[in-house]
């Protein structure tokens, strides 16, 4: 990569897009508008470290022309000490550059449908379940994003068997979209009285939430059944027909709702999820045209299909794709898990990044 010209590229381009913001008629188109606004963003960002890097640049030149043109020893040994500091900052940020010319992806700033489900482990693994459930929902609160749960199925233990929320607010796909797979727990169950550890999974799906403008579906591909409503709710849910089932023929998709008492809401939540999981397989279809080796991260909920294990006794949480490990588990699952998910976004920059390279060359 030839980074001088990358980056000329794109201080042009901000100039360009400078003149374009201005223009009035820009926010009558409000997808050209957002999409403009979102370029303009990223690239005051590359730019801002493409002024850092020329001054970097500027300031090695100059320290090599002071030692070798300056007679006071004093001087000598300041220009030396400034020309060390730059030379180590220099790699660095060139690698902080590279990192970020590697475009922003558009879904990124999308909210999101998070779902959980418990894989193997019984009881154990829907008590999981709702250990990852508030882990998100105390990161959400953390970030000052909005979470809604959308479908809940619990268990007699406490637990569920399946958790749906929605997660709104600022970069929540472009923050979460790597946790989507297999999550395996290692600790005592409380119900266990010999003291035996117990291993569970639970599987995490991540899907950039829709809107209508963004995925197309034919009213005539989707059956619409209402129902009476199943387990807890309370007396109006269980004796009305409030419940609603979305068929995707085409696909086989199936969506249930039944957590609101009213029928329009649980429908409006419904074609929420269906959207959402249907612009997720027309994504995943995208993808594996542009990389044949993509596969889900999600898989069927196996032990041996791990992204991330939670060990209790040790008090260590392991990310696998990274080889990353951390401690104080409790305060990870308080939703402190921040330096994991900025290792996993910069791990997949340095993928993207590989490809970019091998693609190019």
């Amino acid at each position: 990569m030839d980074l001088i010209k990358k980056l000329d590229e794109c201080e042009n381009r901000l100039k360009e897009l400078n003149d374009l913001v201005m223009d009035p008629n820009l926010v009558k188109d409000a997808k050209k508008y957002k999409d403009t606004m979102r370029e303009h963003g990223y690239l005051t960002e590359v730019c801002a470290l493409y002024d850092e890097y020329k001054k970097v640049r500027q300031g090695i030149q100059d320290a090599k022309e002071m030692i070798t043109a300056e007679d006071d020893a004093e001087m000598k040994e300041m220009a030396r000490e400034e020309l060390k500091e730059l030379e180590e900052r220099q790699p660095k940020l060139e690698e902080e550059i590279k990192l970020k010319l590697v475009p922003p992806d558009p879904l990124d700033e999308k909210n999101i449908i998070l779902e959980i489900r418990s894989a193997a482990g019984g009881d154990e693994a829907s008590l999981f379940v709702r250990d990852l459930w508030e882990m998100y929902c105390h990161l959400a609160d953390r970030k000052g994003w909005k979470n809604e749960t959308m479908e809940a199925q619990e268990t007699e233990v406490g637990g569920f068997n399946k958790i749906v929320i929605s997660i709104s607010g600022k970069f929540v796909y472009g923050t979460l979209r790597w946790e989507s797979g297999v999550h395996r727990v290692q600790r005592v169950p409380q119900t266990e009285s010999q003291g035996r550890l117990q291993t569970s999974t639970a599987t995490v799906a991540v899907l950039p939430e829709a809107e209508e403008a963004d995925v197309k579906i034919n009213l005539n591909d989707v059956r619409v059944d209402v129902m009476r409503a199943g387990g807890p709710g309370g007396q109006c849910v269980n004796t009305t027909d409030s419940a609603v089932r979305l068929t995707h023929i085409p696909t086989g998709i199936v969506v249930i709702q039944q957590d609101q008492k009213s029928q329009i809401k649980n429908k409006e939540k419904a074609w929420q999820v269906l959207r959402a999981r249907l612009f997720d397989l027309e994504q995943s279809k995208l993808d594996a045209e542009r990389s044949s080796a993509r596969r889900s991260m999600v898989g069927n909920g196996d032990r041996s299909e791990k992204i991330r294990t939670y060990n209790f006794p040790q008090d260590r949480v392991t990310d696998h794709r990274i080889n990353y490990s951390r401690h104080n588990l409790p305060a990870f699952m308080m939703g402190d898990m921040d330096d994991m998910l900025d290792a996993l976004n910069v791990y997949a920059k340095e993928e993207q990044l590989k490809a970019d390279v091998s693609a190019s060359a």
